[in-house]
């Protein structure tokens, strides 16, 4: 290991397609918690088939944040770095939006959700995330040998 780096950083170099995600975050299990809905920002589903388009679904959620954290994080942004307590909370915003829009897709019918993204702004001393996409029923296409991450257990 050269200078400065860790063994945490090793492992990311030998497995590169493995997401760093940090330890005070590892808990919200960013988009796998789906209730057996595919979610994808791709346009298709390699491996399925769209039969029926239900439409454009989202999740909002508005966080405010805690004015004693506010300060302290102002201090620390002069110093630089990362201001970790506000990435957590972004982190939360996003899973609960995710989470919002598998729960209208779910009760819409759909399976799955298709071109997903994300958008973020700050309110005013709020955090907003959404999360939108286009809630569809997909089907395997027989002798298809690709599996969703979702659908794995």
């Amino acid at each position: 290991m050269g200078f400065g780096s860790s063994s945490k950083d090793k492992e990311n170099k030998e497995n590169p397609e493995v997401a760093h995600i940090p330890p005070h975050v590892s808990d919200l299990h960013c988009f796998s918690e789906t209730n057996g809905v595919i979610t994808s920002t791709m346009n298709d589903l390699p491996g399925y088939r769209v039969t029926k388009v239900l439409g454009a679904v989202y999740g909002i959620t508005v966080r405010s944040r805690n004015i004693a954290a506010g300060i302290a994080m102002v201090i620390k942004s002069m110093a630089g770095g990362e201001l970790s307590w506000f990435t957590s909370m972004l982190y939360n915003c996003r899973n609960d939006s995710v989470s919002r829009l598998v729960e209208e897709t779910r009760s819409r019918g759909g399976n799955a959700v298709i071109a997903m993204r994300f958008d973020a702004a700050d309110l005013g001393g709020f955090a907003q995330t959404a999360a939108y996409g286009t809630a569809c029923v997909v089907e395997k296409i027989e002798g298809a040998n690709v599996e969703a991450p979702q659908l794995l257990t």
